[in-house]
C-alpha cells in the first residue's frame, strides 16, 4: 500500500520528523483559504501515488492566495503519471540551502532493513545510484539489535554537513528507522531531506509503502489516514490489489496459476524457455487459494489469453486444496480455452484424482511437458477444452 505524500508526512511528524505546514485541500477555494492561512509563499503539490511529479507538472508554486488557486485548479481533475489528481496539498514553500537524500527500505538481498543516505537529494535515487553509486551510504542493519545512534550517525559524517546539522540528520534517520518498524513499511523514504536557510532540517516529501500483510495489526495507528488509491497500473492490476492478489499484466497468451512467487516466476521463465509469452503473474499461494474464482476470473479476463497452465508444488501447502479451490472455479466460470495441470508435492494423489474425476483430464508429469503444450496450444486455434 502507498501512501500519498500528505499521508507520509504525517506519520513522519507523529514520529517526530519536522515537516513543513500545510493542509490537503479538494477545491480551488480551499486552495486559496489554505495559502491565506499560512501567510506565505507556498507549494502545491498534486497527490498521486507516483514520483517525478516536478517534472511532469505536478508542482506549482504560488505567491498570493489568487495565485494558489489558480494553482489548484488546474492541478485538479488533470491526470498524472496514469493517476487522477482529487486533491493538493498546501504547503509552505521552503527556504532550502541544500537537499538531502534518507531512506529506509526492505532490502532482499541482506534479508533484512537497509538504510540509505546521500547528500545529493532531490533526484530520482535509481538515477543517482547509475550515475555516482559512491555516493549513496549504505548501512545494513541488524534486525536483532536494530539502528543505533553511533551507527546511523556513521552515514553523515565526513560530508561536510557540521555538526549541527548531523545531529538533525542523525536524529531523522533514527526516528525514520523507528517508523519503519512501527508500521512495518516496505520503504520510509524521504526525497528530499532539506537544510533551510536557517539550519533546519525538513522533510519536504515523503514516499512510505506498507505491507499490505500487515495493515490489519494496524488499524489503530493508521485509522485516522485517508485510505490511498492506487491508479497504476493496468485495470486488471488495480482489480488485483483491490482483491489482496499479486497480480502482474503481461503482454503474452499464457495464462499462469501457480502457488507461490518462486514457483510462479520458474513457469514464467519456462513459458519463455519453451518459445512462449506468459500473459500474468498471479499467484495463489498462502491464504490467495482460497481466491480461486476471483483469481481465475482476473486471467480470463485478459483477452490476450489463449491457454493457462496451472502448476502446484507443495511443501507446507497442500495441493488437494488448492486444487479443490481451482476446480471450483473453473466448474463456476466454465472457461472456453484448454488448462494444463501440473501437480507435485504434499497432497498430490489426491489432488491428480479430482482433476481426473472432475474434469476428465490427465494432469502431466512434469512442469515442462504441462508448459509445453500449453505453449502449443496458445500458438494454435482456440479449442475451448480442458487439457491434462
Amino acid at each position: 500500500m502507498k501512501l500519498l505524500e500528505h499521508q507520509g508526512k504525517q506519520l513522519l511528524a507523529q514520529a517526530g520528523v519536522p515537516v513543513p505546514r500545510g493542509r490537503v485541500v479538494t477545491t480551488p477555494e480551499a486552495a486559496q483559504q489554505a495559502a491565506a492561512v499560512l501567510g506565505c509563499r507556498v507549494a502545491l503539490k498534486a497527490q498521486v501515488p507516483a514520483g517525478k511529479r516536478g517534472k511532469a507538472g505536478g508542482i506549482g508554486f504560488a505567491d498570493t492566495p489568487e495565485d494558489a488557486a489558480g494553482s489548484a485548479a488546474r492541478l485538479l481533475g488533470s491526470e498524472l503519471a496514469g493517476s487522477h489528481v482529487d486533491a493538493v496539498l498546501v504547503e509552505e514553500a521552503a527556504d532550502i540551502a541544500k537537499e538531502l537524500y534518507a531512506s529506509v527500505l526492505n532490502d532482499p538481498a541482506g534479508k533484512g532493513p537497509l538504510v540509505l543516505f546521500c547528500p545529493a537529494g532531490g533526484m530520482d535515487i535509481e538515477e543517482l545510484s547509475a550515475r555516482d553509486p559512491e555516493s549513496i551510504r549504505r548501512l545494513g542493519v541488524d534486525i536483532r539489535t536494530g539502528l543505533t545512534a553511533d551507527a546511523a550517525r556513521s552515514l553523515v559524517t565526513g560530508l561536510g554537513l557540521g555538526e549541527h546539522v548531523e545531529d538533525q540528520v542523525t536524529t531523522a534517520l533514527l526516528t525514520m528507522y523507528r517508523l519503519y518498524r512501527t508500521v512495518e513499511a516496505e520503504l520510509v523514504e524521504v526525497n528530499p531531506l532539506v537544510v533551510t536557510g536557517a539550519g533546519e532540517v525538513v522533510a519536504l516529501d515523503s514516499k512510505i509503502s506498507l505491507d499490505p500483510g500487515a495493515l490489519g495489526r494496524h488499524a489503530e495507528l493508521l485509522a485516522d489516514l485517508v485510505p490511498a488509491r492506487d491508479d497504476t497500473g493496468t485495470e486488471l492490476e488495480r482489480r488485483g490489489r483491490e482483491l489482496g492478489l499479486q497480480y502482474l499484466e503481461l503482454d503474452g497468451e499464457v495464462g499462469v496459476l501457480a502457488n507461490g512467487a518462486g514457483l510462479t516466476m520458474t513457469t514464467l521463465d519456462a513459458v519463455t524457455h519453451y518459445g512462449g509469452k506468459p500473459a500474468n503473474f498471479l499467484e495463489i499461494g498462502g491464504d490467495a487459494y482460497t481466491k480461486a474464482t476471483p483469481a481465475l476470473r482476473l486471467v480470463l479476463d485478459n483477452p490476450r489469453v489463449r491457454s493457462l497452465v496451472v502448476n502446484f508444488c507443495g511443501a507446507f501447502a497442500r495441493t488437494d486444496v488448492m486444487t479443490e479451490g481451482v476446480l471450483a472455479a473453473i466448474e463456476e466460470l466454465r472457461p472456453e480455452l484448454p488448462i494444463f495441470f501440473s501437480i507435485h508435492g504434499t497432497g498430490e494423489e489426491k489432488a491428480i484424482r479430482l482433476v481426473r474425476e472432475r474434469l476428465g483430464v490427465e494432469p502431466y508429469d512434469t512442469m515442462d511437458d504441462a508448459v509445453k503444450a500449453a505453449v502449443a496450444a496458445a500458438a494454435g486455434p482456440v479449442e475451448g477444452k480442458v487439457a491434462g
